[in-house]
């Protein structure tokens, strides 16, 4: 059962919505679109359906970032139920890459936080052991994951009473990969002290204690991992799941091996009738290699990349992904949440080919074996037919999820708060910038601040200037400023630094800034993919945070994408003023506390005070490799390592991976 905390109740449009959504369910709906404003509360709206119809779910958002957000908010509303999350490689993740050009192989380098490895595996062992789990993923969770079935088979099963040594008990850890680790207990390892084993399972947060005595197990305790006290005693029976996801049956690979020995000759034979006698000594070194590997020892970095023997599958099957996995355990008794779909959908839907063309360079120059094309994310129509029940969410539902959903469109218009959307003008693009400066000094005075859009990087940087020059506050933001600087020009804008914030595509889906009271778009009849009606009705959606929110549109001409986004946009606040009208319901503006430095911390760090210091790029580029003593870099290295797994396990990947560019950079692997 699903058990839904929260002090509210639904309100609004939100009862409607979710009893529209669910008896669509029901009837066996497989395409629905739950068209919410930002604000509207559709996050509470799908946990509400998951209660309703008591069904697991996978959320899959196109953002960690979000994803992470999505996460935290599901664990607090099903505390007592099984949430977990599911993303690619946590703190970095480099694929594995050829570069004809400089011929330059890269191979493939991750490094995972064992916090969040944890909540992957704990994904997958949740959805083959509870009937009551929850998965918030990013678009990783159509990428190849291995069998079900297989990772299934790979289990120590414990039971008091049972014969059992430890030589015997080490021997079947070995084999689900955990590591004998006498020193260092951590997730996925163990330790034998005595007649006694402790096991650390890669995906719980806990230790088990299994006694020995007369080659039988006489007691499994389980117990918290660095204190050792006691969390319950006297269990009867365990199941430890592998640490890892990729497993090779060891009777599989004997079937196996001879499918792969005689497609590497078959492909040998091929590039060397090509002319490419390098490239074929390389993939028989290789794929020799790694099978010695995988016949010692079980496993082999890239293993995936033979995965279609392992499991069964022919040339062009679809990879099994974590939606495999929900199928397997719960047939067609599972729902899929695609959050912000305008966005999400074209992503799943563009994940294969990218991948494709990477491995296809691997493949011709003889670092894989053609298999590897299939550990692959799946096409989108593989992803499509899985699931029976697709709920899209998104303020503005794009065309592809409408046509699906047939009209059955459940809308949520009303924000608790009361506040409408913003009012609209359009005004001439003639002389945009100097009307612009006029609005701008406005509200200035009134102490509120300003969104600017610009359609290129340049004009965005040049009209900060130009800005600065008439004594206007203002600062630019666009993707070619460092991930950790954009959040600190946020925080600025927030603090009264400045009052004009100049972007691009970024000030569209996330961008939550409750002080903006203007939003002003140039350039507004420009059709394309930053003046469609979704980008369009998205932008005018960050002046939807305060009772006196307002959009200017500069354009000589009223597009179609224009007509539809203000159309809907006057849709929504007449609906949301019926609604005010109706209930007594007076609007406020969103309060929010500004945030803290997204890499501060409270740990004293020597010489990297990140209590004290204001962790930004600057203060990053700052510390330079030159000039450092080895003793330097060997103290200070190792204290930045710290920092970077600190922000992946608060879900600071973007600080994370400027912390791990600095730390290659020390090293010097760059």
């Amino acid at each position: 059962m699903f058990y839904l905390k929260s002090p509210f109740q639904p309100t609004g449009d939100q009862p409607q919505a979710i009893d529209k959504l669910a008896k669509g369910v029901l009837d066996g709906l497989k395409d629905q679109v739950l068209l919410g404003v930002t604000g509207s509360g559709k996050t509470f709206t799908i946990a509400n359906i998951i209660q309703k119809l008591n069904m697991p779910a996978l959320v899959i958002s196109h953002n960690k970032t979000l994803a992470g957000q999505l996460y935290q908010e599901m664990r607090d509303f099903f505390p007592q139920n099984a949430v977990s999350y599911f993303v690619s490689y946590y703190d970095y993740y480099q694929p594995e890459a050829y570069i004809p050009a400089t011929d330059t192989y890269i191979e493939k380098e991750s490094q995972i936080n064992e916090v969040i490895d944890k909540l992957r595996l704990q994904s997958t062992t949740n959805i083959l052991t509870r009937n009551d789990a929850i998965v918030v993923a990013s678009v990783s969770c159509i990428y190849n994951i291995g069998s079900p079935i297989e990772y299934g088979k790979f289990v120590a099963e414990l039971t008091v009473g049972e014969k059992a040594s430890t030589s015997d008990l080490s021997m079947k850890l070995v084999h689900l990969h955990y590591d004998r680790s006498e020193f260092e207990f951590k997730r996925g390892t163990f330790r034998i002290r005595g007649g006694r084993v402790d096991i650390y399972p890669a995906y719980e947060d806990y230790g088990y204690r299994i006694e020995l005595s007369a080659d039988k197990v006489t007691k499994i305790t389980r117990f918290e991992p660095v204190s050792g006290s006691v969390i319950e005693s006297d269990l009867q029976k365990i199941i430890i799941y592998p640490a890892k996801h990729f497993m090779a049956d060891p009777k599989t690979f004997e079937t196996a091996e001879g499918e792969i020995r005689a497609d590497l000759k078959l492909e040998y034979a091929m590039l060397k009738k090509a002319g490419k006698i390098a490239e074929a000594d390389r993939l028989w070194r290789r794929v020799n290699y790694d099978l010695e590997m995988i016949k010692e020892v079980g496993y082999v970095n890239g293993i995936e990349n033979y995965s279609r023997y392992f499991d069964g599958r022919k040339i062009g099957d679809p990879p099994y992904s974590l939606l495999h996995y929900f199928k397997k355990a719960y047939g067609d008794n599972f729902l899929v949440f695609i959050d912000e779909s305008h966005m999400t959908v074209p992503q799943i839907r563009g994940m294969f080919n990218g991948d494709a063309s990477r491995k296809k360079m691997l493949i011709d120059f003889g670092f894989r074996l053609r298999a590897a094309y299939d550990n692959r994310p799946m096409r989108f129509e593989e992803f499509y037919s899985i699931p029976k029940h697709l709920i899209y969410t998104s303020a503005t539902p794009d065309e592809w999820e409408l046509e699906k959903s047939k009209g059955v469109i459940a809308e949520q218009l009303v924000r608790p708060t009361g506040i409408i959307d913003p009012k609209i003008s359009i005004r001439p693009a003639k002389d945009e910038v100097q009307d612009l400066i006029i609005e701008i000094e406005k509200r200035v005075k009134l102490g509120q601040k300003i969104l600017v859009t610009t359609l290129t990087k340049k004009t965005a940087e040049d009209l900060s200037i130009y800005f600065k020059d008439k004594k206007v506050r203002a600062e630019y933001l666009h993707s070619d400023v460092k991930t950790l600087e954009r959040s600190n020009i946020l925080d600025k804008l927030r603090n009264n630094e400045f009052d004009v914030l100049i972007g691009v595509n970024l000030l569209r889906e996330g961008l939550d800034l409750p002080e903006v009271f203007l939003v002003a778009i140039l350039d507004a009849d420009k059709e394309g993919f930053l003046r469609s009606r979704t980008a369009l009705i998205q932008t005018m959606g960050r002046a939807a945070r305060n009772i006196s929110g307002e959009v200017i549109m500069y354009a000589d001409t009223v597009t179609k994408s224009m007509k539809f986004a203000i159309d809907e946009i006057d849709r929504r606040r007449e609906y949301q003023v019926r609604y005010n009208t109706e209930h007594g319901i007076t609007p406020k503006s969103i309060i929010k506390p500004v945030r803290e430095k997204i890499a501060e911390g409270e740990e004293n760090t020597g010489n990297l005070n990140f209590q004290k210091t204001d962790f930004n790029n600057a203060y990053i580029d700052s510390i330079k490799r030159e000039g450092m003593t080895p003793y330097d870099l060997k103290k200070i290295i190792p204290k930045l390592e710290r920092e970077m797994r600190k922000q992946a396990e608060n879900l600071h990947f973007e600080a994370a991976i400027a912390i791990r560019d600095k730390v290659r950079e020390l090293k010097g692997d760059v």
